[in-house]
């Protein structure tokens, strides 16, 4: 029988990749994400996590949602806000205050970066490296959504495994890092940070 001390995170049974990020991100720590979309109802989730931080290096995996912002800045395909959940109206009137904080986060402590070519990504990432020098790290299935991270009222069935060995952790710094710094043959990034700014 499956208990949430599994490796997988499902956002069921086996635990929440949500619970993972609350409880293994700690003050200072500089983040690496890898994610097709980002919410700021995610982000208010893991907003006392998330804003004692020093750092998140945030590279999205599907250009597309930032290719609709310059189009159209009114897109409904930009995924800022959860398409799938179910918002009371008062968190909907707090959209705008919510949306600022977000915004003076990710001015503060955030760059942006998007896969430009190949134009997707599908691999998702959470990695953590704590100022001791620890890393943890979460892979799968999980965008940075509330539902992506098992966080809302109906959760995604994700498939997503918590990386314990030190190797692993190490090669997916290094992954990152490739993909991060334009050195990946055939594969290239840009930087995206005012476009999400301005939306």
């Amino acid at each position: 029988m499956p208990t949430n001390n599994s490796s997988i995170k499902d956002n069921f049974s086996n635990g929440k990749v949500g619970d993972f990020l609350k409880e293994h991100i700690i003050a200072d720590a500089n983040l690496s994400f890898v994610t097709a979309y980002f919410t700021i109802y995610a982000y208010e989730k893991l907003k006392p996590q998330l804003n004692n931080v020093k750092s998140l290096r945030l590279l999205f995996g599907e250009p597309k949602f930032i290719k609709s912002v310059a189009t159209t800045p009114n897109a409904k395909n930009f995924e800022i806000v959860d398409d799938n959940l179910v918002i009371p109206v008062e968190n909907r009137l707090q959209q705008k205050a919510l949306a600022k904080q977000c915004g003076n986060w990710i001015r503060e402590k955030v760059e942006i970066k998007s896969m430009v070519r190949p134009d997707f990504l599908h691999g998702k990432l959470y990695h953590i490296e704590k100022p001791n020098g620890f890393e943890d790290a979460v892979t799968g299935s999980s965008n940075f959504t509330v539902n992506g991270l098992g966080l809302g009222a109906s959760p995604n069935i994700e498939l997503n495994l918590v990386v314990n060995d030190k190797r692993d952790l190490n090669d997916l710094k290094k992954w990152f890092n490739t993909l991060w710094n334009n050195e990946m043959p055939n594969v290239e990034v840009e930087d995206v940070k005012d476009q999400v700014l301005k939306y």
